[in-house]
């Protein structure tokens, strides 16, 4: 095969995963089956750090975003192009992540808020930590969106069953729970539904949601097929 036949390089993508590792693997799960390929070959590669040991992102203070630092520069390191966060809260320190690696990254908090922009919804429920909810209010502003929240004590609700998940409970309870949070926003004027944490959607099943749905991971899964197989451009570098 010559130069001219060969195939169009294709981008490493770095993955700072572990938080929790349940929904990394499912982020996997779904780029795997993203990617169109005919063969090994075909599919992307993947330089992914799944770090269960990363400080808890919803602890102001813990230590999060030099350890994911760390983790995005090991990931340049060993050949990454471009990175890819899988936790939605994570990103509350995606600037200290690009500026000590020098890498682009494709953001899974803008993905989900322009993908509610693009169903036309004016009034997203989010269903987040403290810490994602700070997020996509900033994003979804900017996009024209109003945000709506579940009251704090169902948000503390909303906490207990997301550990549950990251226990490993994945039963009937969890998510006839899970499915009631999103009943609430609805009930509260949402038009459209993110699940701005990672975990949640590991607890639905589709239809188990009366409006429009939106999966970050998936979503992110998908983007990130689209960019490292030059479908889409790769996002800016955060400059210093």
């Amino acid at each position: 095969m010559s130069d001219a036949d060969a195939p169009p390089a294709q981008l490493v993508l770095g993955v700072l995963g572990g938080m929790g590792p349940a929904a990394t693997l499912d982020f996997l799960t779904r780029l795997q089956a993203y990617t169109p390929a005919q063969s090994d070959q075909d599919h992307i590669r993947v330089l992914a750090d799944i770090n269960p040991k990363v400080p808890d992102r919803n602890v102001a203070g813990s230590g999060a975003g030099p350890v994911l630092a760390e983790m995005a520069g090991a990931l340049a390191g060993a050949g990454a192009d471009v990175l890819a966060i899988t936790c939605n809260t994570a990103h509350a320190h995606a600037d200290l992540i690009q500026r000590a690696c020098g890498l682009p990254l494709i953001d899974m908090i803008e993905t989900a808020a322009r993908a509610a922009r693009d169903v036309g919804a004016l009034r997203v429920g989010v269903l987040g930590t403290k810490g994602a909810l700070r997020l996509y209010r900033e994003y979804l502003a900017a996009q024209g969106m109003g945000m709506i929240v579940l009251d704090p004590e169902r948000r503390d609700a909303f906490m207990e069953t997301i550990y549950k998940i990251k226990g490993g409970d994945l039963g009937h309870a969890v998510r006839q729970e899970m499915i009631g949070y999103t009943a609430d926003l609805i009930g509260m004027g949402a038009e459209a539904i993110i699940a701005g944490c990672t975990e949640a959607p590991l607890a639905l099943r589709p239809g188990d949601v009366r409006a429009t749905f939106i999966d970050p991971g998936d979503l992110l899964a998908r983007r990130c097929v689209s960019i490292c197989l030059g479908l889409e451009p790769i996002p800016a570098v955060l400059a210093d």
